[in-house]
Order: structure tokens, then C-alpha cells, then sequence
């Protein structure tokens, strides 16, 4: 079999097939979803698209991102060490090539025809396409491949990939929808008394706050207000690599329409925090949100967030909500549980990589945290669960 590739640009240049045979199976990795990431992307980030062939019929695509850390401060709180760590980040990696999507926690880099072709080839051709981008567009300090299900990782075990180091920061925080939730009374019903009771009280700390779906024009008209609100959240963040344009939130919608969602949290009819989702075939991802601190305290705006979230994914029959892997310990008290994910990360100056390890535990963050069941314990629920993961 002939297999080639091609890099594209803009997601205008796209094949035709391109939603049927990449774009329809996961969202992400859509002609849509890249129109977002060219009209609202982080100013520090540049996009490419990748195309793969079977002769001239398109088998697979893969979504490259180039992130430049020379100006972008990626330790956020003012202090020395923070500082210190910020230039040392900069010194080490000016800047970066991911295959994959770093705004995104999960698999959301490159989908294949899996009749068309096996995982083996799949990331024999995934390789070829990062020398590809590194050879016509640009070699950079450091190469990513981001976010693999732990069962890939034997396929980067080659000669290739042997000189990359896996690593694994977090892991991403997944709540399976179970079949007899079907309101949310009845997730709520399998939580123990001691997180029932927790729920419920957050539940009566936000009477009086209005919550509500907020259409295109409304995101338009608090696009000023929800990019602070998310600036709260994200410059507490001890690592950021990248931070959302003004604009972002209203060209997701545009662009994702039914499939991106917005609800606002209103405190004598000012918005007072918001979250998003993005609706993902059988899956929903949560996406960035945004609060007052002060209010979020009073009001354990948060816990009722990621309450609301499960609620929403029950009421409208998703099989799973991905939380991502920040802020894990709270996720955990509503029943997400971790999923191992992992990474490779290479060097292009060669005598670094055998130090690798060491530089990335330096500047990398490590969360302790301890792991929450807040469901009733039932054997036989906790052994299917073992065994699905």
C-alpha cells in the first residue's frame, strides 16, 4: 500500500471527505473546530493540519500545534521561584511542536479509519508526519507527542520512539453515566449520606443564583466580563502554557453551534461565573470556565459547577463526562475517577535527553491529592468498573 501525506494550513484547504472520515468521529478534530482554532487560538500557539493518504483516499488526519514560550510567562505567581522556573522553561524549551491538542486533555490529536488501518502503521505514519513537520515547517527545541490511552503505549516501544521519555503529570478525571441514572436524583440517590448531604448543602448555598443556558448573543455581550472571570481561575494555575483570547468563547459557538454550551451563574442579574462544555458524539468534555473568587467561597460555585455538569450529562443521555486533570480531589467527591494517560517528549539537541527526567520533574507541577468514592460501596458496580478501565 502508498501511503502520503500533506500539512495544510487552513482548514479551508481540507479534503472534502474530511468530516466523514475524521470530523464525524470526534469534534475536535473537525473542519469547525479548527476554523475556532484560527480565528481565536492563544496568541503564543500556531496550527497545522495533516492529512494521510492511501493513494488519494484520506485515511486519517492529525492536528499539530506549535506553542513559543520566548514571551509567554508560564509560572504565574510572583514569586522568585516561580520566576526562576519560568526562565529556566524558556532556556529549555523556546518553543514546541505537539502532536496533539494543548488546550484539551485526552486523545484529541489524530483519529484513522480503523478499517483502513491498524495502530501499529497508525503510529508509524504519525512519526513520519512529525519529521515531516519538523523538516518543511519548523525544527523545534522540543517535540510532544500528548495525551495517549496507557493501551498505546507498547507501540512506542520501537527503535523510533526509544529515545523519547514517557511521562504522565495528572491523570484526567472521567464520570461514567450509569444506565439507571436517569435523573439526577437518581445520582445523587447512589451517593453515600456523608456526600448526599455535602451535595445538597452546596445545593442550598447557591438558592437565590440564577442559572441559565446563554445564547450566541449573550456570550457576545459578556465576552469582557467571562474573560475575566476565567482569567480568575486560570492565573491562579501555578503552570499555564497558554491563555484563551477575548473572543474565544463566542467563535467556539459560532462555529460549534449545539454542540458548545455556555451556562451562566447570575447574582442580582450580574454574572458572577460561568462553564462550558463541548458535546463530543457519546461524550461531553468539559472546557474552560470562569468565576468570582470571593463569591465561589461563599457560594461553593465550583462543587455546584461540576454538579451541574453531571446532571446535564445524565438529563441528556451521554455515556461519560471528561473532566480533565486539574483541581482532581473535588472531581473525585462527585464520582470521576483518575485514568492513566501518558506522553513522549523529546529533545532536539540529543545530549539533553538522557536528563531529561530529571528537567521535567523540575519544572513540571506534581499534585498530591487523595481519591474520593462518593458512591455507596456495591461490589459488583466496583468490579465492572475495574474491569471497563
Amino acid at each position: 500500500m502508498s501511503y502520503h501525506l500533506k500539512i495544510y494550513t487552513s482548514a479551508s484547504g481540507l479534503p472534502e471527505s474530511w468530516e466523514m472520515v475524521i470530523g464525524d468521529h470526534n469534534i475536535m478534530l473537525s473542519t469547525a473546530y479548527f476554523r475556532v482554532l484560527e480565528t481565536s487560538k492563544p496568541q503564543n500557539m500556531t496550527c497545522f493540519f495533516v492529512g494521510f493518504f492511501e493513494d488519494e483516499h484520506l485515511v486519517g488526519g492529525a492536528l499539530f500545534q506549535y506553542l513559543d514560550f520566548i514571551r509567554h510567562k508560564t509560572f504565574q505567581k510572583d514569586e522568585v521561584w516561580c520566576s526562576i522556573r519560568s526562565f529556566a522553561a524558556r532556556k529549555f524549551s523556546k518553543d514546541v511542536m505537539i502532536l496533539g491538542n494543548n488546550m484539551l486533555t485526552g486523545q484529541n490529536g489524530f483519529y484513522f479509519d480503523p478499517k483502513k488501518i491498524g495502530t501499529e502503521h497508525m503510529v508509524s505514519l504519525l512519526d513520519k508526519a512529525v519529521r515531516k513537520m519538523q523538516k518543511e515547517v519548523r525544527k523545534t527545541s522540543l517535540i510532544i507527542y500528548k495525551d495517549y490511552r496507557s493501551e498505546f503505549f507498547s507501540f512506542f516501544q520501537n527503535g523510533t520512539h526509544r529515545n523519547y521519555f514517557k511521562f504522565s503529570v495528572q491523570p484526567t478525571m472521567i464520570l461514567k453515566v450509569r444506565d439507571n441514572w436517569r435523573t439526577f436524583e437518581d445520582y445523587l440517590n447512589d451517593f453515600s449520606t456523608k456526600y448526599r448531604t455535602r451535595a445538597k448543602t452546596a445545593r442550598k448555598k447557591l438558592e437565590g443564583v440564577e442559572k441559565r443556558e446563554l445564547r450566541h448573543e449573550e456570550i457576545c455581550r459578556y465576552r469582557m466580563k467571562m474573560n475575566r472571570l476565567y482569567h480568575n481561575v486560570a492565573e491562579n494555575a501555578p503552570f499555564n502554557t497558554f491563555f484563551l483570547e477575548e473572543n474565544h468563547f463566542q467563535s467556539m459557538k459560532e462555529h460549534l453551534g449545539i454542540n458548545f454550551k455556555v451556562f451562566g451563574y447570575f447574582s442580582d442579574h450580574e454574572l458572577i461565573g460561568f462553564y462550558t462544555l463541548i458535546l463530543n458524539n457519546d461524550d461531553i468534555d468539559t472546557y474552560f470556565l470562569g468565576y468570582d473568587k470571593e463569591i465561589q467561597k461563599e457560594k461553593q460555585i465550583y462543587l455546584n459547577m461540576l454538579l451541574d455538569m453531571a446532571g446535564f450529562a445524565i438529563g441528556h443521555r451521554f455515556k461519560r463526562i471528561i473532566f480533565g486533570r486539574t483541581a482532581l480531589e473535588i472531581k473525585s467527591t462527585i464520582g470521576a475517577e483518575p485514568v492513566k494517560i501518558f506522553g513522549l517528549i523529546r529533545h532536539t539537541y540529543s545530549v539533553i535527553n538522557p536528563f531529561m527526567k530529571n528537567i521535567f520533574d523540575s519544572l513540571s507541577p506534581k499534585t498530591e491529592w487523595i481519591q474520593r468514592n462518593p458512591f455507596k460501596i456495591d461490589l459488583s458496580l466496583h468490579s465492572d468498573a475495574k474491569k471497563a478501565d
